[in-house]
Parts: C-alpha cells; structure tokens; sequence
C-alpha cells in the first residue's frame, strides 16, 4: 500500500468519526459531538463521561482499531522510497546519451533528501546488499550515482557495482547476497589511487599542496581549502555563439560529476584516513552574466553529499560548494573524473 494510499485511508477514517460523533447523539441530551467536545474543553469531564454511552462508544472503538491498523502499516513505509527499477530503467534510457559526468551528477540529484545511513558499517555492509537506497552515507552515494550512471539497466547496475565497490571483484551468492564486502573499498584514497574512480584531476584546480600521509603513503598532493575558494569564486562558463544552430561551451576546472574528497588534517585522522568524506559536483547556470562580457555567463558550483553523522542522522544535500566549503571542517580536497 503506497504513503498516498494511506493518507487517503486517513482521511477517511477521520471523517468516519466525526460523522459518528455527530450522528449518534447520546443519553437525552442529544447535542452530539459538539456538546461532548465543548464538555471536555470546559473541564466537565465527569458530565462528558456521563454524556456518552456505551452504544456511541461501540462505533470508536472501531475507529480507533481502524488507526491503530493505520499507523502499524505506516510504521513499515521505508523512511524514502528511492524509486522501483522500472523508473531506473526509464531514466536510464532517457539520459544515455548524456555525458558520463552530467549522468553522474543527473543520478546525485535524484538522492536528494534521502536519509542518511546511521549504520556505523553502512546499512548495505550490515544486510550484504548491493542496493539500499532508503538510507545513504557519502561513499554509498558515490557507488550508486556511478553504478547508475555508467549502466543502461538496472540489472547492469549490479554488474557495475561488482566491479566499482571493490579493490578485487565482489561475488554473490546464490541469494544474490555479498558474500565479500571485506574486499570493499573503505577508504576514498584507495578508491582514487586505484585508477577505476576516474582520472585525478586535483592539479587542475589549483596549486598544489602537499601533507603527510598515512597507510603506507609517505606525501599526498592536494589543493587547499583557500586555494579551492579562490577557483570556486572564479568559475563560471563562457557561450560562444558561432552560428544559429551550435553554441559551444568553455567550462572551468570543475564539471558535473567530478568528484571531490575532503582531506582531513593529519591530527584529525582516527584509523588513518587521508579522506573524511566525499561529494559530487552538480553545475548550473546561474542566469546573471559577466559585467566583462555580454558573453559570458556565471556558472553556479553545488556540491551533493551526504551530510551526516554515523548514529545522528542527516540527509542528502544540495548546497552552493563555496558556502560548504568556506565552513568545512577539511584541510583541502582532491578530485577526480570520469571521461
């Protein structure tokens, strides 16, 4: 039974009581409903307890079976319902001949809102699941948004994931359960060293810095907070308009789906993790233009992540990269792409 269904349910059993109340006046004051309500409002409680009989009660006790059945099956409605595999494979055919980034970012924004994944293991660790988008963290929704992305079906998918998630190849069994998720990727520094996350493409951005590393890692290369603001601020796209029928674009450094992973200062490291979380860039033109160009167009940079905490909460969000990273708790990024 669908959340719409249910609240239609709802309403009806909510309109059955006050027709009940309504109709069945009781004792011989027959004031109904309203008189039983104005009662208790007053305080007359033990009038109003006097005023109902156990024929009008016969009836509300039916009601109120009637929400109890309401709310146990709305206990079992999953927190966000991502959308069935029929609605995958329609947008997936829709969106196929989209460039492998804007189909990264395009899958990104249909995870907005979700909620986020408290499991400390990950939701789909812990239930050896290769699909559980009811809850999300940032490296499931980096999975997901990629696995979508780069398959035309969502059977594909499956196969993509078998392939993207792990440092070897993850293997089902015969229930279609994971049976090595030990072999995942766990940390985002081995997923962007390992060349199957897309090209790197940190020294683009900016200059670069470099910090110790940790894991076996002596120095790692990555562009600080302050420079990453600097680029972000200096963004924006350039329409070249050659004829009447083609107009070409000219982007700056980052595009829709790159993918940036936030270092965490040496310090702040818990198990020896360089990456503390991972976002997804989405562009879009603002609609204001350059005062050096009637050509140029600003170019707005959002980020979607999965902004929570393990045993907290959250949800996905969509927020300007400049106002998330201007207050993050990260040293710097680094960042990566698929062509």
């Amino acid at each position: 039974m669908t959340a719409f269904r249910l609240l239609r349910y709802f309403s009806t059993v909510l309109s059955s009581l006050c027709y009940i109340l309504e109709t069945h006046p009781s004792g011989s004051d027959s004031q109904g409903c309203g008189r039983f309500t104005s009662l208790l409002r007053s305080g007359g409680f033990a009038e109003a307890k006097r005023t109902v009989t156990e024929k009008s009660l016969m009836p509300l006790k039916a009601i109120i079976f009637n929400l109890l059945f309401f709310f146990m099956l709305l206990s079992h409605i999953p927190v966000h319902a991502f959308m069935s595999d029929t609605e995958i494979a329609v947008f997936q055919k829709e969106i196929a001949d989209m460039p492998v980034g804007e189909r990264i970012a395009f899958w990104a924004e249909k995870f907005v809102g979700t909620p986020y994944d408290p499991d400390p293991l990950g939701e789909y660790v812990s239930k050896k699941a290769i699909i559980a988008d009811e809850r999300v963290d940032c490296m499931y929704l980096s999975f997901r948004a990629v696995e979508l992305a780069l398959s035309l079906t969502p059977d594909k998918a499956i196969d993509v994931a078998l392939d993207k998630r792990f440092m070897t190849k993850g293997r089902l069994d015969g229930k279609g359960d994971v049976i090595n998720y030990e072999d995942r990727f766990q940390y985002g520094e081995d997923m962007l060293d390992s060349g199957r996350w897309g090209k790197e493409i940190t020294g683009e951005l900016g200059k670069v810095t470099e910090i110790k590393g940790s894991r076996g890692r002596g120095k790692v290369k990555i562009i600080s907070k302050e420079t990453l603001l600097k680029s972000i601020k200096g963004s924006k796209y350039q329409r070249v308009k050659g004829s009447d029928t083609m107009t070409l674009w000219r982007s700056d450094a980052l595009k829709d789906g790159d993918f940036i992973f936030f270092v965490k200062a040496p310090e702040k490291r818990k198990v020896g993790e360089i990456i503390g979380h991972i976002g997804i860039v989405k562009t879009a033109v603002s609609g204001q233009r350059s005062a050096v160009s009637k050509n140029e167009e600003q170019k707005e940079i959002y980020l979607i992540h999965a902004g929570g905490a393990k045993n907290k909460g959250g949800k996905v969000k969509k927020e300007r990269l400049y106002d998330y990273v201007k207050s993050m708790p990260f040293i710097g990024v680094r960042a990566s792409r698929f062509n």
